[in-house]
């Protein structure tokens, strides 16, 4: 579909949108940025040319706790038009919170239930439960084929998908991987708040996941010539009588890593919680909220026989900002 941006502020004003082949949606708070415009260009590319593209802007009130950033969260909508229309979307919804809760706080909310109590639900109460609602909402208005959300917020969309599917929404749900600076910081529109020594401080969140992700490599790297090589422990053993101490430890780290992948899980928490933890000495300091390896189905930790899809997931505040991260890793495959 072409043609100028249509901004439309009320349900009614969305109802009346034409249909133009696959719709698809882009649920954000506003304060768009590179990632939320990826988020569009990949709605656009899904839909297809004769396809439609509804960014949805609306600051939730139910996702945010007493002492939280609610009043102060960016609110930029004539830049967030500028960057959606750039991207190729059709149209942006920006209701009010009168238009999408008419008769103030709703009674009757979606609950998002035991993953919901986990890691940012420990953290937040009743942040899943206020996003789960708005999103159902919004899902009902736009009538979307297709919605896209970002993977940095990892546990927000396993809720999604999990009520979609348990509550038989008829909407594909579609995740796109996390766009970074340069320098590795994960795209968020609460970035703004750091101060530049803040913000070389925040640098540790993704340091520390990109080392857990190295460390599972390196791993993964060993095992394969273990499995090359399988008289690893015969040679360590030789070299050692030799006096070769550097290369028989190489050779016992080649033997250890045939044994698979017992204990790998903690290793890899390990090698991610030392560079936060250097982080946290730094001035300013970062103050770890959480820092976990979890199943994505359930968002419960893997234990250290796991194999398969796991995520690494941390959240922390540098000065009043706080920011989460994630990487997908997967146990048991060669590097």
């Amino acid at each position: 579909m072409t043609g100028p941006l249509q901004l439309l502020n009320t349900a009614e004003e969305l109802h009346k949108l034409p249909r133009a082949g696959r719709r698809a949606v882009v649920m954000t708070m506003g304060a768009l940025h590179e990632g939320h415009a990826t988020l569009v260009r990949t709605a656009r590319e899904q839909a297809g040319p004769d396809g439609q593209v509804v960014v949805t802007v609306f600051v939730n009130p139910l996702q945010f706790g007493a002492n939280e950033d609610l009043d102060r969260y960016p609110r930029t909508l004539d830049s967030d038009l500028a960057v959606a229309e750039e991207a190729g979307a059709d149209a942006v919804f920006a209701p009010s919170v009168d238009e999408v809760y008419p008769g103030g706080d709703p009674q009757v909310r979606i609950t998002a239930g035991p993953m919901g109590e986990r890691l940012e639900g420990a953290t937040r109460p009743g942040h899943f439960d206020g996003m789960l609602t708005v999103v159902a909402k919004l899902l009902h208005l736009t009538r979307p084929d297709l919605a896209l959300f970002g993977q940095k917020d990892a546990q927000q969309l396993a809720l999604i998908r999990r009520m979609v599917t348990d509550l038989n929404f008829p909407v594909e749900v579609a995740g796109v991987p996390t766009v970074r600076e340069d320098d590795g910081l994960a795209l968020s529109s609460r970035n703004r708040y750091l101060s530049p020594a803040e913000r070389h401080t925040a640098l540790a969140l993704s340091h520390a996941l990109f080392a857990g992700r190295d460390r599972l490599a390196a791993q993964a790297a060993l095992r394969a010539r273990a499995e090359a090589s399988p008289a690893s422990d015969e040679r360590a053993t030789a070299l050692a009588r030799l006096g070769e101490i550097r290369a028989s430890a190489d050779a016992h780290a080649v033997s250890a890593a045939a044994t698979g992948a017992a204990g790998l899980p903690d290793a890899v928490r390990a090698a991610a919680r030392h560079v936060l933890e250097e982080a946290a000495r730094q001035e300013p300091p970062l103050v770890l909220d959480y820092l976990a390896l979890v199943d994505p189905q359930d968002f419960t930790d893997v234990g250290p026989d796991f194999t398969g899809q796991a995520v690494l997931a941390v959240a922390a505040k540098v000065g009043t900002t706080r920011l989460i991260d994630n990487i997908p890793l997967e146990f048991g495959a060669h590097a």
